[in-house]
């Protein structure tokens, strides 16, 4: 493992009687998201803003690059500070500014670029969230999911190093939330920057995140990989878990992947008792980027939902079908072999093929592609070697032009 870009050590914060951290001791590691959990009320958001400088701590040190930051020049403070932005819960708007001037507001605040350089950041920045054309227009006439755009558009304008998001999608509909998710996810891969969020949106934050982190008691007490955290049988954070995991993932209605792989060793144990077979099917959207890039973010979104509407057309009682990440979806069939699983690929094909457009509307010139691998699960096989299996061997399900 590479040295830590930021890491706290024995961080302590007090506000009155209010002890809110507690010795926190937590890595931040560069090119990586890594997601703050834990109670309401509990301290995230005020660890977001020590990074930030907003609020100094009582004791403890806060390193970047192996540095202390209270040990730092002013020059070198101000220097790190410009390489951070931060997107606020709530977006944090200034309904008195137009589109063009909230985006702007970092370039002029903390760089010396001429109008026309700062015109050309912004609109290539606005272009890139797919927001032409609304330069004019103020935070009161968005919706939701275009104000944190905008928000999100004017965290990264500046090309910062290290986007720091707090509650990022406070509010917002299903769609519009894994949307943002998906945005967060998609441009921290083609910007490369450093992401730290709050969040208490189980398990969809998983999907997004290279590590862990929870906050209990003003302590970080899990820090690790998402799947690492899942597995934890620690009493404090699987409750915490189990309380926030809904039944059903909100985009999908499906369960979600936890769930999932819980229901598999199910199938597991009849398969070694009874030897009862039974099949994985893996569906990919496989230009979920493209979409994401030509049509937008909550149209990807929409297509994942329209497509777990007709696979569970589909289902029986006995099969199981969850959620696997931002463009996957996992099913186990009961009782079925290699070649029924092709056959209710094929059924579901003729489907999808009766229903071009996906519920995303006339986009002229555009495919969607969407790919099935499959897998019969023997006695000896893991979850794991079987999905990269499937993922192997996935051939193109149904391939058409959305016109």
């Amino acid at each position: 493992m590479n040295a830590p870009l930021i890491e706290f050590k024995k961080v302590y914060k007090r506000f009155g009687a209010n002890q809110v951290l507690n010795g926190v001791d937590l890595l931040i590691y560069r090119g990586e998201i890594t997601t703050i959990i834990g109670k309401s009320g509990g301290g995230k958001s005020v660890l977001l803003k020590h990074i930030i400088g907003l609020i100094l701590p009582d004791s403890g040190e806060i390193l970047f690059e192996g540095r202390p930051l209270s040990e730092i020049k002013k020059a070198e403070k101000r220097a790190f500070k410009k390489k951070i932005s931060y997107m606020f819960q709530g977006t944090a708007l200034f309904d008195s500014m137009t589109v063009f001037e909230n985006i702007a507001l970092p370039l002029k605040e903390k760089t010396e670029l001429k109008d026309a350089e700062i015109r050309e950041r912004v609109h290539n920045k606005m272009s890139d969230l797919d927001l032409q054309d609304i330069d004019d227009k103020y935070p009161s006439q968005l919706s939701g999911g275009m104000k944190k755009r905008v928000a999100l558009a004017r965290a990264l304008v500046t090309d910062p190093e290290i986007v720091l998001f707090d509650e990022p999608t406070t509010g917002l509909d299903p769609i519009r939330k894994n949307a943002v998710h998906s945005m967060i996810s998609d441009y921290q891969k083609r910007f490369g920057f450093t992401g730290i969020a709050v969040s208490h949106e189980l398990p969809d934050i998983f999907y997004i995140s290279q590590r862990i982190a929870m906050l209990d008691e003003g302590r970080i007490i899990f820090q690790g990989t998402p799947k690492e955290i899942q597995q934890t049988t620690d009493p404090v954070i699987r409750e915490f878990i189990q309380g926030l995991e809904t039944r059903r993932d909100g985009l999908t209605g499906m369960v979600p992947r936890p769930m999932g792989e819980e229901r598999f060793k199910e199938e597991m144990d009849r398969l070694r008792r009874f030897r009862i077979a039974f099949s994985l099917i893996l569906l990919t959207v496989r230009n979920m980027d493209e979409i994401n890039l030509k049509i937008g973010h909550v149209k990807g979104q929409i297509v994942l939902k329209n497509l777990a509407e007709k696979v569970k057309q589909y289902m029986r009682v006995t099969d199981t079908c969850s959620r696997y990440g931002l463009n996957k979806i996992l099913i186990f069939l009961s009782h079925t072999n290699l070649e029924q699983a092709r056959m209710f690929c094929g059924k579901l094909s003729d489907e999808l093929a009766q229903n071009e457009t996906m519920g995303i509307g006339p986009a002229p010139g555009f495919c969607l592609s969407i790919s099935a691998g499959f897998a019969e699960v023997k006695k000896e096989n893991h979850i794991e070697d079987l999905i990269a299996n499937a993922e192997l061997s996935q051939n193109q399900l149904s391939e058409f032009r959305v016109c």
